[in-house]
C-alpha cells in the first residue's frame, strides 16, 4: 500500500487480495509508446488465482512491466532486454544518454494522466502525519556514535579523511530542456547544448559536415531533425529579441541587456562554429542577424510614418524623431551590451538607412505633388545628412560611407519633374495674376496693384526652396524662373503699350492717369531685382532671359516717364513760350510759373520708387533746361552791345540758380545740368577771343553733343561777326570734336544739346557789294546755302 500510495494508485475501493481494477482497457504508456501488448493470449494467473485481464499487477499500473531492465526466468523471448535498444524508461533512467524529444512527449504525457492522483495521495499522507507529531511530542535527542563510543572526559578521536567523491558525470540536457532554456531566454546555454547536440549527430553520421536532416538511419536522422528544429527555435527567439529591444525595455527580463548580451554571445560561438562547420554548412547567424535588424528598423518606421499628420512632410518628420529615439536607445543601451567585435552599432545603422532607403523609394515612386517632392528631396539632401547621420558617429560603420538613401537617377528625375511643374504652373498663375490686375486699369477707382507683389511672391516660392536643397538644382530652378518671368514681362509691356495707346484712357480724370501710370512704374524696381538676382544664382546660359527681362522693364519705364514728362510740359509750355524775350529781362514771371508748376507737380510725383523716381527727376531736370535754353539758340534775342550781353548773362545765371535749387529740392542727381547755363551765360558776356576760346572748349568737353552749329548761333547772338576771331573759336570746337570722337553720339541720359535743333539763318548776302571786300579765308566762314534737294555730292567748305 505504501508503495501503490508512493506511486498514486491507491484507491478507497481497492480489494483485499492487493489488486485494483484497470482504469482503463490499455495502459497509458503502452498507447504512448505504440508498443503492443503480445501476451494478450499468453496472459498468467496472478499468485491469488486472478486472471490477469481483470486485475493489474503494480509493474503494469507503474508502467514498469513494458520497460524490464534486464532478462529475469520467465520473461518471453524478445523483450527489451536481449540486445534490443532501451526502452523509454531504460533511457531516462540511465545516466549519460540524451533523451530524445520523442521519450519526452511520452513523459509529458504520463505525468499529466497521473498529476491528480498523486496530488491527492500527498495530500492525505501529509495530513496523517501531522497528527502523528502531535500526539507523542517532540522528537528526543538521540546521542551520536562519538558519544556512545569514548568514555565521558576523554578527547574524540579524529574523524577519518574523507574519500574524494567520483565526479559526477554531466548528463546532456535533452530536446525538450535545450527547448525549455531557449523559451526562457537563456540562450547562450542553449545555443552550447545545441552546438554539443550537432556535434554527436555529426559524430554518428560519420564525420560529415552537418546539414540537412538525412534518411539513413532512425536514430541519426531524428537527431538531424532536432538539431534543425531547435535552431529554428533559438533563431525565433533571437529575432524577436530583437525586436523587443528596439521598441524597448519592457516589463520582462527578456528584454534587458543581459538578453543582448546573450544574443551576442550566440552570435560569437555560432560564427566561430562556422569556422569549422566549412562554407557550405554555415549557418551565418550573422548575416541573418543583420537581417533580423533591417525588419525590424522596417517595421518601426512602417508603424510610425502612417499616423503622422501633415502629409509626406509630417511622415518624414515623424520618421527623423523616429531614428533618433531608436538610434538614441542603441548607442546607449543595445551596443554596448554587444561584443565588440560585431559592431552592432554599425550593424543597426546600417539596417535603419537600407529601411529609410525602401520607404523613400517607395515614396519617389509614386505620383507626388509639387510641395511632397520639395519635401522630399530637401528631406533626403539636407534634413537626413544634418539632422540624422550628423548626430551619430559614423566612425562606427566598418565599411565606410553609407550609400545614399536614392540613387542620383531617381534624384535626377524629381528635380525635372519639380521643374516642368514649376515651368508650367508659374506660366499660368503669372498670366492669371496679370489679367486680373490688368482688369483694373482702365477703371475710374483709383486702387494701388499689388502686381509686383504677387509676381515676386510666385517666383520666390520656388527660387527660395530649390537653392536649399542643392545648388546645382537652385541653379536650374532659377533659371526655370528667369525665363517664365521674361515671357511674363514681355506680355506686360505689351499690355502697357495697349493700355496708353487706348483712346479711352485720356478721358480718365488727369490724376487717376497719373497715378495709374506711376502704379504701373512702381512694378519696375522689384520685378528687375528679382530677374538679377535669379541671374546671380541662374547659370551662365540665363544672361539672354535677363536682358530680355531688362529690356521689357526699361521699354515700360520709359514710356511712362515720357507719357508723365509730356503731361507735365504741356502745363509748362506756355510759362517757357515767355523765355528769352525783351519782357523776360526785366520780369520773372515766366521762370516763377514754370518752378511751381514743377513744384506742385513733384508732389504727385514722390509717390514713385526712389530708382524710377530719379530717373524720373532727372530726365525733368535735363527737359527743364533743354526747353530753357531752345528759345536762346532760336536766336530770339540779338545781343548786339555789351550791355545787352552783360544783362542776357546776369539773367541767365539768376535763372540758372533758381532752377538749381528747385531740382536740388527735388532731389535730382543730374548735377551734370547744374553748369550748362552758366557757361552758355560766360560765352555771352566774355569780351576777350582767347576767354571765349576756353569757354567754349569746356562746354565741348563737358558736353560731347554740342556742335559747331551751336557754337555758331551763340556767336551769332552775341554779334561776334569779326571773321579771324569766329574762325579761331570755330576751330576750337570742331578740334576738340575731333579729339573727343564727335561722331559718337553720347548716352541718352547723357544728351542734352542733341534735342536743340539750331536754325540756319537765311542766306541774304549781296555777292557784287561784299566779294571785292572780303578774302577767301574770311568767306571760307560764311554759312553756305544747303542745297534745294539731295544730291550724292555736297559742296564743302575752304578754310
Amino acid at each position: 500500500m505504501p508503495i501503490l500510495k508512493s506511486l498514486g494508485l491507491a484507491d478507497s475501493k481497492m480489494s483485499r487480495a492487493g489488486t485494483l481494477p484497470l482504469r482503463s482497457s490499455r495502459n497509458p504508456f503502452e498507447e504512448a509508446s505504440g508498443l503492443e501488448e503480445e501476451e494478450a493470449g499468453e496472459l498468467e494467473a496472478l499468485p491469488n488465482g486472478t486472471s490477469c485481464r481483470r486485475r493489474a499487477t503494480l509493474e503494469k499500473l507503474a508502467g514498469l512491466a513494458p520497460f524490464r531492465l534486464g532478462r529475469t526466468p520467465g520473461r518471453r523471448a524478445g523483450s527489451p532486454g536481449d540486445g534490443q535498444p532501451r526502452s523509454f524508461l531504460g533511457r531516462v533512467l540511465t545516466p549519460g544518454i540524451r533523451r530524445s524529444s520523442a521519450d519526452f512527449g511520452l513523459l509529458a504525457r504520463l505525468q499529466g494522466t497521473r498529476a491528480q492522483g498523486d496530488e491527492e495521495a500527498a495530500g492525505e499522507a501529509a495530513r496523517r502525519l501531522a497528527f502523528l507529531r502531535l500526539g507523542r511530542g517532540p522528537k528526543p535527542r538521540r546521542a551520536s556514535l562519538a558519544e556512545r563510543v569514548v568514555p565521558a572526559g576523554e578527547a574524540a578521536p579524529e574523524p577519518p579523511p574523507k574519500v574524494p567523491e567520483p565526479p559526477k558525470i554531466k548528463e546532456p540536457l535533452s530536446v525538450l530542456e535545450i527547448l525549455s532554456l531557449i523559451q526562457q531566454r537563456e540562450l547562450a546555454r542553449a545555443d552550447e547544448h545545441i552546438l554539443e547536440l550537432e556535434a554527436e549527430e555529426l559524430a554518428s553520421s560519420g564525420g560529415g559536415a552537418p546539414g540537412p536532416p538525412k534518411a539513413e538511419g532512425a536514430g541519426g536522422g531524428r537527431r538531424a531533425r532536432d538539431v534543425a528544429l531547435l535552431y529554428e527555435a533559438l533563431q525565433r527567439e533571437l529575432w524577436a529579441l530583437v525586436r523587443e529591444t528596439l521598441a524597448g525595455p519592457g516589463p520582462g527580463a527578456g528584454a534587458g541587456p543581459g538578453a543582448v548580451a546573450q544574443l551576442g554571445q550566440v552570435l560569437v560561438q555560432e560564427e566561430a562554429a562556422d569556422g569549422r562547420r566549412g562554407p557550405e554548412a554555415a549557418r551565418k547567424l550573422r548575416a541573418r542577424w543583420a537581417e533580423a535588424v533591417a525588419r525590424a528598423a522596417r517595421e518601426r518606421l512602417e508603424a510610425a510614418a502612417p499616423g503622422a499628420p501633415g502629409g509626406l512632410a509630417g511622415q518624414l518628420e515623424a520618421l527623423r524623431g523616429r531614428l533618433l529615439e531608436d538610434m538614441g536607445v542603441v548607442r546607449g543601451r543595445l551596443a554596448p551590451s554587444y561584443p565588440a567585435g560585431l559592431g552592432a552599432f554599425g550593424v543597426y545603422l546600417r539596417g535603419y538607412h537600407g529601411a529609410l532607403a525602401e520607404w523613400i523609394g517607395a515614396a519617389a515612386r509614386r505620383r507626388l505633388p509639387l510641395a511632397d517632392r520639395y519635401a522630399l528631396l530637401h528631406w533626403h539632401n539636407q534634413v537626413y545628412p544634418r539632422e540624422v547621420l550628423g548626430l551619430v558617429d559614423m566612425v562606427a560603420l566598418e565599411n565606410g560611407e553609407l550609400e545614399p538613401l536614392l540613387s542620383p537617377g531617381t534624384v535626377r528625375g524629381l528635380e525635372d519633374e519639380c521643374v516642368t511643374d514649376v515651368k508650367a504652373q508659374t506660366r499660368a498663375a503669372l498670366l492669371r495674376v496679370l489679367q486680373e490686375d490688368a482688369g483694373h486699369w482702365a477703371g475710374a477707382e483709383d486702387r494701388s496693384s499689388n502686381l509686383a507683389q504677387d509676381v515676386c511672391e510666385l517666383l520666390e516660392e520656388h527660387t527660395e526652396r530649390a537653392p536649399r536643397i542643392s545648388q546645382e538644382f537652385g541653379e536650374r530652378m532659377a533659371h526655370c524662373c528667369l525665363g517664365g518671368l521674361a515671357e511674363f514681362l514681355q506680355s506686360f509691356q505689351q499690355r502697357v503699350e495697349r493700355f496708353h495707346e487706348n483712346p479711352g484712357v485720356r478721358e480718365l480724370l488727369p490724376d487717376t492717369y497719373i497715378s495709374r501710370t506711376i502704379s504701373l512704374v512702381n512694378c519696375g524696381p522689384p520685378l528687375r531685382a528679382l530677374a538679377e538676382r535669379l541671374a546671380r544664382v541662374g547659370p551662365p546660359e540665363s544672361e539672354p532671359a535677363r536682358e530680355a527681362a531688362a529690356s521689357a522693364l526699361d521699354r515700360v519705364t520709359r514710356l511712362c516717364h515720357r507719357i508723365l514728362t509730356d503731361l507735365l510740359f504741356q502745363e509748362l509750355q506756355p510759362h517757357f513760350s515767355k523765355l528769352m524775350r525783351r519782357k523776360w529781362l526785366s520780369s520773372s514771371e515766366a521762370l516763377d510759373g514754370i518752378v511751381g508748376t514743377l513744384g506742385a507737380k513733384a508732389l504727385a510725383l514722390r509717390r514713385m520708387q526712389d530708382e524710377p523716381y530719379q530717373e524720373l527727376v532727372a530726365e525733368l531736370h535735363r527737359r527743364a533746361l533743354v526747353e530753357y535754353v531752345r528759345p536762346l539758340f532760336r536766336g530770339r534775342l540779338r545781343c548786339g552791345s555789351a550791355r545787352t550781353r552783360s544783362r542776357v548773362a546776369g539773367r541767365l545765371r539768376e535763372d540758372a540758380a533758381q532752377l538749381q535749387r528747385l531740382f536740388r529740392r527735388l532731389e535730382s542727381q543730374a548735377s551734370w545740368l547744374d553748369a550748362v547755363v552758366p557757361r552758355l551765360a560766360e560765352v555771352l558776356h566774355l569780351e576777350d577771343t582767347p576767354s571765349i576760346q576756353m569757354e567754349v572748349g569746356m562746354l565741348v568737353r563737358d558736353y560731347p553733343d554740342i556742335r559747331r552749329k551751336h557754337v555758331a548761333a551763340l556767336l551769332d547772338i552775341r554779334g561776334l561777326h569779326h571773321t579771324v576771331a569766329r574762325h579761331e573759336i570755330l576751330a576750337v570746337a570742331r578740334d576738340l570734336e575731333l579729339s573727343e570722337g564727335g561722331t559718337l553720339s553720347p548716352p541718352r541720359d547723357r544728351a542734352f544739346f542733341a534735342d536743340i535743333p539750331v536754325p540756319r539763318p537765311p542766306f541774304c548776302l549781296s555777292l557784287p557789294l561784299f566779294l571785292g571786300r572780303l578774302s577767301l579765308s574770311r568767306l571760307a566762314c560764311l554759312p553756305w546755302p544747303r542745297p534745294p534737294s539731295p544730291s550724292p555730292s555736297r559742296p564743302r567748305a575752304q578754310h
